[in-house]
């Protein structure tokens, strides 16, 4: 926009940061979450075969997997964790709200995102805020929102096997995940909604 000659403002999606109690994770383990609606575009497939590889390498990981079915998702995936043999180590919530899912995030370790459209979405606003380490797709506006092993990591679109990869290091790298984790949440504390909201009364202003 800038270079056909428009002025432009950047204001970001917002949280309110004092609802977002910071975990010190000091162990990673493969616990894994993952809060997206189920939608093709997400590709919640991709966070199955993550899961598959972390157990062919016989990590004890485990998957749980927050938000709505749409698109008559939910069967297509328990059919494809049938054919894996992994219905004991998965879990789908289905939606739940914002307090509950927060607390829900305490019993794991890893944020892993997996879509291959996206914008900056909340929900990683939200998994930094709650010193979740973030293991993404480098889709969309996500290389904006996150800087590569400095507050999150990414990998390419449906790249199962890198992203894999990139959680066995943060488990074997508990001090660089955490640092990974502060800077984060630093970056979160940015997003606040208290900031966000004198950006849009100067501007309305």
């Amino acid at each position: 926009f800038e270079k056909e000659g428009y002025s432009v403002l950047l204001i970001p999606n917002a949280i309110p940061i004092k609802n977002y109690i910071f975990k010190e994770r000091k162990k990673i383990k493969p616990k894994l979450l993952f809060v997206r609606s189920l939608v093709s575009i997400y590709n919640p497939e991709m966070a199955i075969d993550v899961l598959n590889i972390l157990r062919k390498e016989n990590l004890n990981a485990k998957l749980c997997i927050i938000g709505p079915s749409k698109e008559g998702e939910l069967k297509k995936l328990k059919n494809y964790i049938e054919t894996l043999d992994l219905g004991s180590y998965i879990e789908f919530t289905g939606i739940l709200s914002k307090k509950v899912w927060h607390k829900k995030s305490e019993e794991f370790d890893i944020f892993i995102n997996t879509t291959n459209v996206d914008n900056t979405p909340v929900s990683l606003i939200e998994a930094m805020a709650l010193g979740l380490p973030i293991v993404s797709t480098n889709a969309g506006g996500l290389p904006y929102l996150i800087d590569n092993h400095v507050d999150g990591v990414l990998v390419n679109k449906n790249d199962a096997h890198k992203m894999a990869k990139e959680i066995i290091n943060l488990i074997d790298s508990p001090k660089k995940s955490f640092l990974m984790t502060v800077n984060a949440r630093n970056k979160s504390e940015k997003f606040d909604i208290e900031i966000v909201k004198k950006q849009w009364i100067n501007l309305l202003n």
